[in-house]
């Protein structure tokens, strides 16, 4: 009869680490709003994970948690002062279902964008709790804190990320449509379309990261948003952009295209009431590299 492998061991690292990956990408990637980040974070995880001695860890998933979370506070530190000196809005990096699995939360580019609003602290705390189901004991633990202010920090940021849930999201098949019609009212500068697609309030905001031309501000306003769209569509040749595929992008309905400097965008749609109230446009090629190549969807050009 074979013995079991020694818990020790390096293929026991791999074998007990490879289940809760999937988790714990999601945990960095939500801290962080960069999946290339994540994916270091994760990886130097695992290392730790590979030089511990695990036969002394009972709760492989919370030690690891733990460990991807305390790291993750570290990155924010350096990354606050990069995005200081950011070109232009700052978009995390777009996920595109079902490239990272939301394992039941709806955590969407909208909200990541509240949750850069808050400390580091309070972020990993509302994350931990309401997001991951981890409890105020454990996110102390983590977070050197006692398990009252865990709950305070997740209290402060529940209650500013409250306000950014959509009251009345669209269903699934009307996001894609709307997302779809705005993707072919943009290219030809079809301004009655694009009017009937945006809301009064939209907001349009570009992150090309001094790397390729956006708004270097947000843009407010439907006829303020449908001028840039149109100004934007005379000067491109016909046809010069292609509709790679419509998906849900970090959550939203949005599309991924292929523009007429011949690289790819994702542009994601926040709605409200079957109107436009939001257009996210990632043109940033560093935050893009992850989704390359992107295969156009049947009949979607």
């Amino acid at each position: 009869m074979p013995r079991p492998p020694d818990p020790g061991t390096p293929d026991d690292a791999a074998a007990s680490f490879a289940p809760l990956r999937p988790r714990l990408l999601r945990v960095a990637y939500r801290m962080l709003g960069s999946i290339s980040e994540a994916e270091d974070v994760v990886q130097d995880a695992y290392l730790r994970w590979h030089r511990s001695d695990r036969r002394d860890v009972r709760d492989p998933a919370g030690f690891l948690t733990r460990t991807v979370t305390r790291l993750c506070l570290d990155v924010l530190k350096s990354a606050r002062q990069r995005r200081e000196t950011y070109v232009g809005p700052w978009l995390p990096e777009p996920i595109i279902a079902p490239e990272l699995e939301p394992d039941g939360d709806d955590i969407t580019l909208t909200l990541m964008l509240a949750l850069e609003r808050l400390s580091p602290l309070e972020r990993a705390a509302f994350l931990l709790h309401d997001v991951f189901g981890v409890g105020f004991d454990e996110i102390g633990t983590t977070l050197g804190r006692d398990a009252a202010a865990c709950r305070q920090l997740a209290a402060r940021a529940r209650a500013h990320v409250r306000a950014e849930r959509p009251r009345f999201p669209v269903s699934a098949e009307q996001g894609q449509a709307i997302a779809a019609a705005f993707f072919q009212a943009s290219r030809s500068g079809d301004l009655a379309a694009l009017t009937s697609l945006l809301a009064n309030e939209v907001v349009f905001v570009s992150d090309g990261g001094g790397k390729r031309p956006a708004a270097i501000n947000p843009v407010h306003g439907s006829d303020r948003v449908t001028r840039l769209l149109v100004g934007i569509a005379r000067k491109a040749p016909p046809g010069a952009s292609s509709l790679l595929a419509v998906q849900l992008i970090d959550g939203l309905p949005g599309f991924v295209s292929r523009e007429p400097d011949g690289l790819i965008q994702t542009t994601a749609l926040e709605m409200t009431d079957g109107r436009i109230v939001a257009i996210y446009v990632v043109r940033n090629p560093d935050k893009l590299r992850h989704l390359i190549p992107v295969q156009p969807s049947a009949g979607l050009h």
